[in-house]
């Protein structure tokens, strides 16, 4: 199958992959990595501070969305097997160089950079899954659905998570 060419299914594509990112990241950092979050740190923001400013960090997913697929157009990357695996590779090379910098500079707790490390690789992996099945799809109706799925079952487990 051919490159996707239309700007309207790039875009879309690019939406979908990012709103599963914020579901997945909403799922992790709100429930599962909370308790990394919990105790003082002055690598840290305080946490109303970060909670404020969690939407910069979602409008940083979607430079990385928008990197991925416009690399995976570049590459012809069209099925969700070959996104997952390319989204998993530049997941774990750019989010294990941010984190090695990170270590080597910084006060951060070798625990949250793994934990970052390995969840930002993860949800970078879900955004390709997506992009790959995306840019192979003729519509975008049958994944959007999935994505909005993915991005309200994260969302209700994370909350759920948070209660327990």
């Amino acid at each position: 199958m051919a490159k996707a060419t239309s700007i309207k299914q790039l875009l879309g594509v690019i939406l979908l992959s990012w709103l599963v990112v914020i579901g997945i990241d909403f799922l992790l950092h709100a429930s599962i990595l909370a308790p990394l979050y919990a105790q003082p740190d002055p690598f840290l923001l305080p946490p109303d501070r970060a909670f404020a400013l969690i939407p910069l960090g979602y409008l940083s997913f979607l430079l990385l969305a928008v990197m991925l697929v416009w690399l995976m157009n570049r590459l012809s990357i069209i099925t969700w097997r070959d996104g997952l695996i390319f989204g998993l590779i530049i997941g774990a090379l750019i989010w294990g160089a941010f984190m090695l910098g990170l270590l080597s500079i910084a006060t951060i707790n070798p625990l949250l950079a793994l934990s970052w490390f390995l969840g930002q690789t993860v949800e970078l992996g879900i955004a390709g899954l997506i992009a790959g099945a995306g840019l192979g799809a003729a519509s975008l109706k049958k994944l959007a659905l999935w994505s909005v799925v993915i991005l309200l079952v994260s969302l209700v487990v994370g909350i759920l998570l948070q209660n327990i």
